[in-house]
């Protein structure tokens, strides 16, 4: 089946964005309405400069963070306790640890992208070594695959299961599935966790992988990591970086923390739904909870006390 290739100035290779005058823009310039048209009908991807962020000691830097990225959209639980910032920095966790995340580690994370509609990042503190960022058209990386492999694009629109995150403890149900690559309305979402599809390939109750699936994930990967196809780039500290999570996958590498607890990288982290938002495929409806264009969706459901 021939697909057609998608267009727009959501699909760019790497150098396309650094480039692009539409990509930097100046923090004390900014308009809500502005960001939000340009997250979902531009390019999907921006940084901020110039968040006055030596104003403020680090939990005033994080509450007055909070409350801009309230005026973007509806701030989501980014665990069972309702937390609406999330830090991400190294905490230290054995690879044992049910706590662990990959945002609370130092080591490099795969392309993938978070249960909302957009991610917002600014930067605290930057590492003494590495933790540099990486961004990369999903609408970009869907033309490369049908272009070369029309058969794997095709499986990547299937619904893949879902192992429920160690810390999704709010969630009753032990799995979900969704597609990769989707379409509803004409309007494309890409979504992409692979940690969690291979937590349930290992489970013994829960459905395996075919060896397409499999295939597919892997050359996804490979073609997301060639050289030119993302944007890579350091965020500094006051930088912002929003990401319209359907269009864009991001990684970041690996780094190194200085000795003193205070040269510790630290990255504060949103979870927005947005209220000019996509409609997306039905089989996200049981992993993010609504699926209409501007509905209120994503996060982690919030353990409530009896």
């Amino acid at each position: 089946m021939t697909r057609s290739i998608l267009s727009g100035p959501a699909v760019w290779k790497g150098d396309g964005l650094s480039q692009s005058p539409d990509w930097k823009w100046d923090f004390a310039n900014t308009d809500p309405r502005a960001i939000r048209e340009a997250l979902e009908s531009g390019p999907g991807a921006l940084v901020l400069r110039g968040f006055p962020i030596d104003q403020y000691d680090r939990d005033e830097a994080r509450e007055a963070f909070r409350s801009w990225c309230g005026e973007l959209g509806n701030l989501l639980a980014q665990n069972e306790k309702g937390d609406t910032v999330f830090d991400v920095t190294d905490a230290g966790f054995g690879s044992s640890d049910p706590r662990i995340r990959g945002p609370n580690t130092s080591k490099k994370l795969s392309f993938h992208t978070d249960r909302c509609d957009v991610i917002v990042f600014l930067c605290w503190k930057k590492a003494l070594i590495g933790g540099e960022n990486e961004v990369v058209s999903s609408m970009h990386l869907y033309n490369e695959i049908a272009k070369r492999r029309p058969d794997l694009l095709k499986v990547l629109m299937e619904s893949f299961t879902y192992k429920r995150h160690t810390v999704d403890l709010g969630n009753e149900s032990r799995y979900c599935q969704q597609p990769i690559f989707s379409f509803r309305n004409g309007f494309f979402a890409c979504s992409f966790l692979r940690v969690l599809i291979d937590r349930a390939h290992a489970d013994p109750e829960l459905p395996d992988l075919t060896p397409q699936q499999i295939e597919a994930m892997d050359f996804l990967e490979v073609v997301a990591g060639e050289p030119g196809q993302s944007c890579r780039f350091m965020q500094e500290r006051g930088d912002i970086l929003i990401l319209n999570n359907w269009v864009t996958l991001h990684r970041r590498t690996a780094f190194e923390d200085g000795e003193n607890p205070e040269e510790k990288r630290r990255i504060f982290r949103t979870w927005l739904s947005m209220p000019n938002s996509r409609p997306i495929d039905e089989r996200f409806e049981a992993n993010f909870g609504a699926t209409g264009a501007g509905k209120v969706r994503g996060g982690f459901p919030v353990l409530r006390d009896e």
